[in-house]
């Protein structure tokens, strides 16, 4: 018979394999959307006071993919408390520039649309992994 210790354990491995494969998939997406963010820096300028989307975006990717490789690398994150508070905050469609992006651009930028999808499903499986 399998322990809660095991299962957690066995939870915790397929939780990092999501958050491996899920970080391999974002690096080939990245590299398939130049030509979208091309057209976004130049119909999506920023504002006097604010970050363009392509900013908001990168300083998001930045911050999720950064909790991830700490755990594809270590296993672990330190103050992982801390970690899921920070991620809980980070919620991607709440931010105005993206949600005006996302919403506001009908039929557009699909493959954009599907980083963000999955930039967004990788901050909660981080969040879910740094829960158990």
């Amino acid at each position: 018979m399998m322990n809660s210790v095991n299962l957690g354990l066995q939870k915790a491995e397929r939780t990092k394999n999501q958050i491996v494969q899920v970080l391999e998939q974002l690096t080939r997406d990245y590299q398939n959307i130049q030509p979208e963010l091309r057209l976004i820096a130049v119909n999506f300028p920023a504002g006097e006071d604010e970050f363009s989307i392509l900013e908001e975006i990168e300083l998001l990717t930045v911050k999720i993919r950064g909790y991830a490789s700490q755990i594809q690398v270590r296993d672990k994150i330190d103050n992982p408390q801390l970690a899921i508070e920070d991620l809980k905050n980070l919620t991607i469609f709440d931010i105005p520039a993206i949600a005006d992006f996302y919403f506001g651009s009908d039929g557009e930028y699909q493959r954009m649309k599907v980083y963000l999808q999955k930039l967004d499903y990788l901050r909660l499986v981080v969040i879910e992994y740094l829960s158990i």
